[in-house]
């Protein structure tokens, strides 16, 4: 028996020093025949390994920065330092399951969206009619709820709608991850195209009428909290719609609000409707207002909020007009820049979802660790999940991670119930140092390219959209045609720079007699104040220096360092516009200068820029 057991061993080892001397020897030498066949086999790897290195910057390869600049588009850098950098990460820990799905490529190249929230019959689709001074496939305005769908108002050749169920496996459009809420949403769900200006820029998605009273018991078939969420993580901006007459908060409208939590840079809130009531109930009713939202946001810092009507209906009250006038001014202002900013939004977005994709891994691997590996598991399972609070605390101190990063315990809680600990992965730490570095140096790179892209973008382009948002109820602001634009009051019986605009008389001779007298007690030289004795009596009105000096140089015309009487004259009158609120403008307006400086040659326009000789 030994002696059979010895042949086989020795037989074994020369066998396998034969195997390895035959393998040595019929290892294949390059021939100049085969060299032409593997010629074009060496060309596609070399292409394949140029290719690699164009993007390497991304992958944190510092001897290739120098080919940081073929990306063409920040929101290009954004789509792929997601791809390869952060998802890998939500796809090992199962980001996606408990908070949001993942991006696609129309996230990053939408155009920027409006989203607007509120209780029934506070305005919401008259809004959106009174931006785009047209109606809209799918609109329904009356007192009652009519709304019943999330309508998504966008740009198109053609009017028309699109189904929800459509609308979602559309490639090119933002909305693919909406199938995840079903049928029952989807149902409530369409896209309203038209070919309007303002949707050549922004997209606005109106909403369903929050419900309240007996209403809000009735279930909307489908997570109507979830859909805000979905939509409150990707919009540019979130406008929070109020009626003068209903403050109330419901008990959904208040849930509604709590689900755009960690959103509240985009939130803005409109007082809409406000020409119903009065000056003096509109200041109770304001202040009403900020009171039941403190309780909401449960900070002390509100949101701006703006007074205003926003329809074409004649105002109830008119002693409130220029407060209207002023109040949307600021708020188109405001919408108008969103294309300007969508890249910074977009950053600042995949910012907020990479710290909270770290923190969810840390959760994910602890809750892996100290599962049991046998018996046990479903206690240990319900105990981890009642002391998520005291784990949240531990990878605290643990990590160094501020306690604003984490998830809501509670929704996290809940998301628990339905998971399996054991199939959990444990914490990568190669993961996690791919996204640091992101955060460390890619993201530095992009933001300091939104500057140059903005620089190089032609005039009256941001990509595939204009840098402001133009056409419809936003034209008026820039009108200066007629005597209705922003800013602008009548001319002839108006207020402010304009007053006086298309009279023969100089209108600042109308106001220059207590100036004259002034003037002259101020003991001029020849006709001239000099700009010591001038100083003394500007400084009189109390304005700061800086808006003095502005003054200074739009009323000394010839730049001679002093005034005369003209001068002197319109620099008061410059001093008391400013007085009564009005800004002062970087160019003097022709119909303010003295008649004794029009010559016949091109006449002189003090200008802010004007360089002191």
């Amino acid at each position: 028996m030994r002696a059979q057991q010895q042949v086989p061993v020795a037989a074994d080892r020369p066998i396998r020093r034969l195997s390895i001397a035959r393998a040595s020897m019929m290892t294949p030498k390059a021939s100049p025949k085969l060299a032409k066949y593997m010629e074009p086999v060496r060309e596609e790897g070399q292409k394949k390994k140029k290719t690699r290195s164009m993007f390497s910057w991304l992958g944190g390869d510092s001897s290739k920065k120098k080919n940081k600049e073929v990306l063409e588009t920040v929101s290009e850098g954004l789509r792929k330092i997601y791809k390869q950098k952060l998802l890998p990460l939500e796809e090992f820990h199962k980001f996606h399951d408990f908070h949001s799905p993942a991006l696609d490529d129309p996230d990053f190249d939408a155009k920027p969206m409006i989203l607007l929230v509120g209780q029934y019959s506070t305005g919401k689709t008259t809004f959106i009619r009174y931006l785009l001074e047209s109606d809209f496939p799918g609109i329904r305005i009356g007192p009652e709820p009519t709304t019943d769908r999330f309508i998504a108002v966008m740009h198109g050749d053609e009017e028309g709608s699109i189904p929800g169920n459509a609308l979602v496996v559309d490639a090119k459009k933002q909305f693919r991850a909406l199938s995840g809420f079903g049928n029952a949403f989807l149902n409530r769900f369409q896209c309203s195209t038209l070919p309007n200006q303002v949707l050549e820029s922004v997209t606005i998605v109106d909403t369903p009428g929050i419900l309240s009273g007996e209403k809000q018991r009735i279930d909307r078939g489908y997570d109507f909290t979830g859909v805000l969420e979905w939509f409150a993580e990707r919009v540019d901006r979130i406008i929070l719609l109020f009626d003068a007459h209903k403050l109330d908060i419901s008990d959904e409208f208040k849930r509604c609000i709590e689900a755009l939590a960690g959103n509240e840079d985009k939130i803005r809130i409109v007082l809409n409707k406000s020409d119903m009531v009065d000056h003096q109930q509109l200041m109770r009713v304001y202040g009403a207002l900020m009171w039941s939202l403190g309780k909401v946001f449960k900070t002390p810092e509100v949101s701006r909020v703006y007074l205003g009507s926003f329809w074409d209906h004649p105002l109830h009250y008119d002693l409130n007009r220029r407060l209207f006038q002023d109040e949307q001014h600021d708020l188109f202002q405001d919408l108008q820049a969103l294309p300007r900013n969508a890249a910074l939004r977009k950053l600042n977005d995949l910012i907020k979802r990479a710290r909270l994709a770290k923190v969810h891994a840390y959760i994910i691997a602890e809750l892996r660790k100290q599962m049991p590996s046998m018996i046990g598991k479903d206690k240990k399972k319900k105990d981890l999940i009642q002391n998520l609070d005291k784990i949240y605390e531990q990878l605290q101190r643990e990590h160094n991670i501020s306690p604003g990063d984490f998830p809501d315990v509670n929704k996290m809680r809940e998301k628990l119930q339905t998971q399996d600990f054991s199939k959990f992965n444990p914490l990568k730490p190669k993961l996690l140092e791919v996204v640091d570095g992101m955060l460390a140096t890619d993201i530095a790179r992009l933001m300091a390219q939104i500057p140059k892209e903005e620089a190089a973008a032609p005039a009256g382009s941001n990509g595939s959209a204009d840098p402001t948002v133009r056409g419809g109820a936003f034209s008026q602001t820039t009108e200066a045609e007629t005597p209705f634009g922003f800013g602008r009051y009548d001319a002839r019986w108006g207020e402010g720079f304009d007053k006086g605009a298309d009279e023969a008389e100089w209108v600042v001779s109308r106001e220059r007699t207590t100036a004259d007298s002034t003037f002259e007690s101020l003991g001029p030289v020849n006709g001239y104040l000099s700009g010591r004795a001038a100083k003394e009596h500007m400084v009189k009105s109390k304005l700061p220096n800086s808006v003095l000096g502005k003054v200074w140089k739009l009323a000394d015309i010839d730049k001679d360092g002093q005034l005369d009487a003209d001068e002197f004259a319109l620099a008061n009158y410059l001093i008391n516009l400013k007085l009564e609120g009005h800004e002062i403008p970087s160019e003097l307006p022709k119909h303010l200068i003295p008649p004794s400086k029009r010559g016949e040659q091109d006449p002189v326009y003090p200008s802010l820029n004007d360089n002191d000789e």
